[in-house]
């Protein structure tokens, strides 16, 4: 991998993976381009203990913009797009609308390939090792900013989801602070080891091997609809060694990963059978928030477990499950879709 580190015409920074090490980054970001004035604020909340991120300078950006105006796929002759060169591997950088800036942390866009039409899952598994790459040095990187105490890697694909822009991409959230869902997989962590001495992911991992709810057993991953999925469907996927962040992955799980992980998205999208459009999801990478777990006594990062979540909102075909009044107005998670019978569908659906 070849990494080109530029700046985009109003400082943003912009990072080029290449799979090839002669790969020439030179082009130059020619759009008359003025900082934007972000306003990005932390506001915690006294009753939940949670934080709100304000960032009012979001309503202005860019809205299900035509195929021609995307503004992720390479720049082309006087078409100029947040992509100065007319190729590209994997393109990050610094979103023009963060949710987060400055103190608040910083928000990252991840291209994961230049073909507008295409999404992850028709990556090839090279491709798609890239990625894996591109995130692991941008959440080593991150993990230096002074303000960031935790990095999300993550991709919201379809229009159901709230997607604004349609060429395949993801984004990067650096927090400065540990979110609130890591922080309660923290807290049980905690009680857990306290009371049996052993560590909660090792033990629902275990479990969930051995029981009837296993999607993709491989050598280095395992993937399976976890006992109380909230989502219609969802897939937790581990590696077999437990590491902190995509830091500790080895080799092995490294070149494994990309024939797992594709593997997952073709069946996701084979759920509701011909015809259906392409499954909307979110993927989401939780790793260890970076120094010590706060207030979590007798935890530290090496007992987090890397996982990635992956789950849908659509429930069945035409029809999508919505946060209504249990789900949103208290935190109950209403599931019509028995996660027993999630697996074997994701099971039946097999690509290959």
């Amino acid at each position: 991998m070849k990494k080109t580190s530029t700046r985009l015409a109003d400082g943003r920074e912009l990072i080029y993976y290449d799979s090839r090490d002669d790969a020439v980054r030179d082009a130059i970001d020619r759009r008359p381009l003025d900082p934007i004035s972000t306003t990005s604020e932390i506001r915690r909340d006294p009753l939940l203990g949670d934080a709100v991120a304000i960032a009012s300078h979001r309503q202005g950006r860019t809205y299900h913009p035509p195929a021609d105006e995307c503004p992720l796929c390479p720049s082309q002759g006087e078409r100029l797009s947040e992509i100065p060169d007319s190729s590209y591997d994997v393109v990050v950088f610094e979103n023009r609308f963060p949710s987060l800036a400055g103190d608040a942390g910083r928000c990252e866009v991840v291209c994961f390939t230049s073909d507008h039409d295409a999404s992850f899952a028709d990556l090839t598994e090279a491709q798609a090792g890239l990625v894996l790459e591109a995130w692991t040095d941008r959440t080593a990187e991150l993990s230096h900013l002074p303000s960031v105490e935790q990095v999300f890697c993550f991709e919201n694909r379809g229009a159901e989801i709230g997607v604004t822009l349609g060429h395949p991409h993801g984004q990067i959230y650096a927090y400065p602070f540990t979110t609130p869902r890591t922080s309660l997989m923290l807290t049980s962590l905690a009680a857990h080891k306290e009371a049996t001495g052993r560590n909660l992911f090792d033990d629902v991992v275990a479990d969930e091997q051995a029981g009837e709810r296993v999607v993709l057993d491989a050598e280095h991953w395992v993937a399976f609809v976890p006992h109380s999925a909230h989502w219609p469907y969802e897939v937790h996927l581990y590696p077999k060694r437990r590491v902190p962040d995509l830091l500790g992955l080895d080799e092995a799980a490294r070149t494994e990963f990309p024939q797992v992980y594709l593997e997952l998205l073709r069946r996701f999208d084979r759920i509701f059978g011909e015809g259906e459009q392409p499954t909307p999801y979110i993927a989401a990478w939780h790793q260890a928030p970076f120094g010590s777990p706060a207030g979590h006594v007798g935890v530290n990062r090496d007992d987090f477990a890397l996982h990635l979540e992956l789950f849908t909102i659509r429930r069945t075909s035409g029809k999508l499950k919505f946060l209504a009044g249990s789900e949103s107005g208290m935190s109950v998670f209403i599931n019509d879709v028995p996660p027993e019978a999630a697996a074997q569908r994701l099971r039946e659906v097999a690509s290959s």
